[in-house]
């Protein structure tokens, strides 16, 4: 078993905990400048993220990538105050957001994000839900989609709608099909293994 790190003695600019680097074991994210702990997925988290990724990969546009389980700045803060930084399951994000990442280092800005996706754990209900589809709101991305595991199997797509926050469209167990962020079909029946 691991050791967890010394919490730090302040609250973190997203520089900052960008300048952790990874944690064992699970994954952290950024909240208000504090650090929060998740656990590692499970296997149907992970057979569920593969499968809308090999979909979503081979529709997406050429300008734009799809990448698992990466972090985002929320950029909810001047860079100078404890910020948020989240890792989503999966995000599409513009390749010259990449490359930008690539050349100057940090981490993936949500100004760039088109699409972000959560898949729904038992003990990221409320989170993901709630407080990250706040969070993803008040950081304008377009799109966010929840895929919830439980049987069956289903895709709820929500879209910005400025001041509003997001709006959302009916949860789908068989086929969701969309023409925003760009042309789509996802098959969310195929998204869990069949025993």
């Amino acid at each position: 078993m691991t050791a967890l790190p010394e919490p730090p003695s302040h609250l973190l600019t997203v520089a900052e905990y960008a300048a952790l680097g990874e944690t064992e074991p699970g994954y952290t994210e950024l909240q208000e400048g504090r650090i929060l702990m998740s656990p590692s997925p499970t296997p149907e988290h992970n057979i569920a993220s593969g499968e809308l990724y090999v979909q979503l990969r081979a529709q997406a546009p050429d300008d734009f990538v799809v990448i698992q389980d990466i972090d985002i700045d929320l950029e909810l803060t001047p860079a100078d105050h404890p910020g948020f930084s989240r890792r989503p399951d999966m995000v599409v994000v513009s390749r010259a957001e990449r490359q930008r990442v690539r050349k100057e280092g940090g981490i993936l800005r949500a100004s760039e994000v088109i699409l972000v996706v959560e898949i729904v754990s038992p003990g990221s209900r409320r989170t993901d839900y709630m407080i990250k589809r706040d969070e993803y709101a008040d950081a304008r991305i377009p799109h966010y989609w929840i895929v919830d595991i439980s049987e069956p199997v289903s895709l709820h797509a929500l879209h910005h709608a400025g001041d509003f926050g997001y709006q959302e469209t009916p949860a789908v167990t068989a086929e969701y099909s969309a023409i925003e962020p760009f042309p789509v079909k996802i098959q969310v029946d195929q998204l869990s293994e069949r025993d």
